[in-house]
């Protein structure tokens, strides 16, 4: 009996994972409310969790806990005076029989809604208005179904923190009566461009844990890509978001080969490349085809995105096309200058040019504040200098990257190249 319960927990687990995201985005649309929205979600979850366990999984599982989302709605609008109308509205909208018999299969527009309310809730999830912090775990916690423990988990913060940070949010966008839709035209590209952000920032914390004992997140890396391959899906005529699933997928083709037996991190040149995922590949280097037969200049992800398909390609390291590369971050440095992409454009100058010729790049960024404590600046400058056999030197850079870096492994990669430093 118990491991027939147990059986049942794990399918709810799977099925609020795979329904959440459409179920609250669809009672956001029906309350206007993010936060009610995910309350009514979950009362369902509660319902299903009491119920299904006796009486099994109902054969449509996200049209039963939105039925009981919805009637739980209507519950509560009865309760208020004022709002009689939207009782009526969700009322008609509600299958009066929808618990007690199998619903019938969506038709296209009912699908064409559902997508439209996953667009609204990620555009929702990172309002200008929220934090970053706070966009990452509404989007998590709304679009990714993830609990308040797993995401304090993901990102290695206390649980008050993050729980914090959500009821925060909810208020936020409550009090500012933020309207569950897309944003109109003129500010469509920067809202867009700040879901993307979001996106991008739960992949590379998966990617480069920035604190903690293991170098990778894989659960967040899928997360991310799960939330970019729906994107994609839902606004297909947006290069930047083929652009950024290319770039999350390449970069994840290489996850397996950039920890070693004993977890410590793998330096690219340095990667067994038959260990690189070729199915990310093939679909990675299809979205940036993608990307780039929508037309226009390429963006700053699918700039990144043909970076990390120079790599791709190259069966042996010896074979990577550091000039084209170069090339690229020259595009990318004029597009989106920062001192990371100019750092990016040392080594790859360094890679095409020699290391003298990346050093100076480097050494020029010494005064920018922005990288005073980014452990990457002394990395890629040891690196450079133990090619001109300057060891000494190159000992100390790495000895002040370790000093500066968060994550264990990286610290121990890092230490370990300053002993390997000559005198």
């Amino acid at each position: 009996m118990d491991a027939a319960m147990d059986a049942v927990h794990r399918s709810i687990d799977a099925v609020w994972r795979i329904e959440s995201a459409r179920l609250i985005a669809g009672l956001a649309r029906f309350t206007g409310d993010v936060g009610l929205a995910e309350d009514l979600a979950q009362d369902a979850l509660v319902a299903a969790l009491a119920q299904w366990p006796r009486t099994g999984v109902p054969a449509k599982p996200g049209a039963w806990l939105t039925a009981v989302a919805k009637r739980r709605a209507i519950d509560q609008h009865r309760r208020s005076l004022n709002l009689e109308r939207k009782v009526q509205d969700l009322g008609r909208a509600l299958d009066a029989d929808a618990l007690g018999s199998a619903p019938q299969d969506a038709g296209t527009d009912e699908q064409e809604a559902i997508g439209d309310d996953l667009l609204r809730l990620m555009f929702t999830c990172c309002h200008p208005l929220l934090s970053q912090e706070a966009r990452v775990a509404l989007t998590l916690r709304l679009l990714g179904g993830l609990s308040t423990e797993e995401i304090a988990r993901a990102f290695l913060l206390p649980l008050p923190t993050v729980a914090q940070r959500l009821v925060r949010a909810k208020r936020v966008l409550a009090e500012a009566r933020v309207p569950f839709s897309l944003p109109p035209d003129p500010e469509l590209a920067a809202r867009l461009g700040s879901v993307l952000e979001v996106v991008y920032l739960v992949f590379n914390e998966g990617y480069a844990a920035t604190a903690g004992e293991n170098l990778l997140r894989p659960a967040l890396c899928e997360e991310a890509l799960r939330l970019g391959r729906i994107l994609a899906e839902l606004a297909p005529e947006e290069p930047e978001v083929h652009g950024l699933v290319a770039l999350m997928e390449l970069q994840a083709s290489r996850s397996r080969a950039r920890v070693g037996p004993s977890g410590a991190p793998v330096l690219l040149l340095d990667q067994n490349r038959a260990h690189w995922d070729q199915l990310l590949i093939r679909r990675g280097l299809a979205a940036l085809e993608h990307a780039e037969a929508l037309g226009g200049s390429l963006g700053p992800y699918a700039l990144q995105a043909a970076l990390a398909a120079c790599h791709a390609r190259a069966r042996r390291p010896a074979e990577t096309d550091w000039l084209r590369i170069t090339a690229l971050y020259d595009i990318l440095a004029q597009l989106q200058p920062s001192p990371v992409v100019a750092l990016n454009r040392a080594v790859a100058v360094g890679m095409a040019f020699g290391p003298a010729a990346g050093l100076e790049l480097v050494d020029a960024l010494a005064d920018e504040s922005s990288l005073a404590r980014y452990h990457l600046l002394p990395a890629v400058r040891g690196d450079l200098l133990a090619r001109l056999g300057r060891h000494e030197e190159a000992r100390a850079a790495f000895e002040r990257a370790a000093a500066l870096t968060g994550n264990a492994r990286e610290r121990e990669l890092l230490l370990g190249r300053a002993g390997g430093c000559g005198g």
